[in-house]
Formats: structure tokens, sequence, C-alpha cells
């Protein structure tokens, strides 16, 4: 049912406005071979950059031991990335996400900007890879270049996913553990989600994954979230349980849109701190127009 479930056919589709779409490049390749840039982070990549004193943080793999024995300080070795930079699409698909009631389900949407931004990095030649998180587990989309790594992806979007309840905290503190083991210094992470649950509590391991990766993330919202509908009786379930409410009430009203706008500020005031770029889109908006504008924003043309 459109709207409800997104079909591979539709995210394939996704490539023609990207392909319309022009970003400036991120640097200039240094090689004939490989991508379109070389990345401004350090990390486990091709060309070896500098040893320098061990700091907390570092990959213990990337250690230079004889510069450690010889100094008797601990040493690390820093390598800078070049050619395809892994861009890693981390993609809730939780229990909250299954929820829309203006043109798609969040999760829908969800998985249009992934397929829209992974035709994008596909095209500057990056590696498209993603984690997808759902109530049953997680699907791990290893980054590979070309349309294969986009491929990939897409079709675990497509993939059904079956609807419970869970704690959406549960989900967050999954999502970081995966991100934590799959991504390499030096990704770029764009996290996908409407972010129920995501509160100071995880500041230290979002600083930690911030530490080696560029980190964007991408709230997706419903209008019905913002604020409640029209006056009137209304009757909401879950298929388990009702609840009846006077949607006419001013201080229910209030509450209620307090409740979202504390939510986005705290969540925008944490990613701040973390100089994590943050872009907002509605469940009704023109999901690939939004996106343009954003992308064209945070790339700089």
């Amino acid at each position: 049912m459109q709207g409800i479930h997104i079909t591979l056919d539709e995210l394939i589709q996704a490539r023609l406005p990207a392909q319309r779409l022009r970003l400036a490049p991120r640097a200039a390749a240094r090689a004939p071979r490989g991508g379109a840039h070389l990345s401004r982070f350090r990390g486990r990549g091709i060309d070896f950059d500098e040893v320098r004193v061990y700091q907390p943080g570092d990959d213990i793999r990337a250690m230079d031991w004889r510069v450690t024995a010889r100094t008797g300080r601990p040493h690390t070795k820093v390598f800078r990335e070049e050619r395809e930079r892994p861009v890693l699409f981390a993609v809730d698909l939780g229990p909250s996400m299954q929820f829309g009631t203006r043109v798609a389900f969040k999760s829908v949407t969800a998985a249009k900007v992934a397929a829209f931004w992974a035709w994008c990095a596909a095209r500057h030649g990056d590696r498209v890879g993603g984690v997808l998180l759902h109530d049953h587990g997680s699907v791990d989309c290893k980054p590979r270049v070309g349309h294969g790594g986009v491929l990939r992806l897409l079709n675990a979007l497509a993939a059904p996913v079956v609807m419970s309840t869970s704690a959406p905290d549960a989900g967050v503190s999954q999502m970081l553990q995966r991100l934590h083991s799959v991504a390499h210094p030096g990704s770029l992470i764009v996290w996908i989600s409407d972010f129920r649950g995501l509160g100071a509590a995880h500041e230290p391991a979002l600083s930690e994954l911030r530490r080696h990766s560029e980190l964007v993330a991408v709230q997706i919202y419903d209008d019905l979230e913002t604020q409640l509908p029209p006056p009137g009786r209304y009757c909401v379930s879950d298929g388990r349980r009702s609840l009846d409410f006077d949607a006419a009430d001013p201080v229910l009203r209030k509450a209620y849109q307090q409740r979202f706008a504390q939510h986005t500020h705290e969540l925008q005031r944490l990613l701040h701190a973390l100089s994590v770029r943050m872009l907002r889109i509605a469940t009704h908006d023109d999901t690939y127009t939004v996106l343009s504008r954003e992308l064209r924003a945070l790339y700089g043309r």
C-alpha cells in the first residue's frame, strides 16, 4: 500500500532526481582512479600521513609498536583516506517510525531519504553501505563502490518490516552499538530517525562516534506529532489499547505541542554541542525537493 510500504522500484526511481542534483566536490581527487575526493577525516585509509602520540579514542589497530618501544610512549599511525569514502546510512525502522498521517509513514520517508542520498554518494564515487535497525534485529550492508552498494541497501530498505512495540531508547542504544562496531574511521554516517529516546545519556557514545567519523542527523517527523488534530473528540488505538481524548482542550493542546517542541530543542542542543549537522524532513514534504535544498547547503552549493 502506497505510503505505508516502500517498493524497490520506488527507491530505484530516486536515482533520477539524484542525477539532476549538482553538488560541489568536497576536494579535488589526487588520483585518476577511485572517488572524487580526498577525505579530510583521518582514519585507516590508503595513504600514510604521520606518526603521533596516542590519543584516547585512537584505533589500537594502528599502533606503531616500534616507535612506542623506542620512545617509551604509545604512538599511533595516522592515515588519510583517499578515493572511495564510506558513506553509511543508519536507518531507523523501529516501531515509532511505523507511523504517519499525511502522505507516508516516517519509515517510508526515511527510506526515500536514504535512497536519494545513496544515489548521490555513488555518483561521487563513494562507497555506500548501511545499518538498518528494527524490532527484530539489524541488517548490515557493507559499504561497496558503485551501483552494487546502492542496490544492496535499497533491497534491504524495501524488505517488509514486522510492526511491534518496544522502548524507543532501546533502538537508539542498539543503533549506537552497531555504528561503533561497523563504522570505520573517516566514514560519513547519515543517521535517519525520529530520534525518540535520544538524550543526554547518549552524549558520550555520540561523542566517541563523532571523534572518528562525520555524522549528519536527519530527523523525520509527522505533522500530527507537532500538534493535535482540529478540535473534536478522537479515539486512537495501537491495536491492543484504546484512548479517547478531547482535542478541544486548550491545556492538552498546549502540553502536547510543547512536548514535541521540547524534544526537538533538546535534540538540536545535543547535536549542536557535538558539531553534528541536523536536517529535518516531514512526512508530508516533497522529500527529494527538501533534501536537494539541504544537501546543497550542506555541500556548499
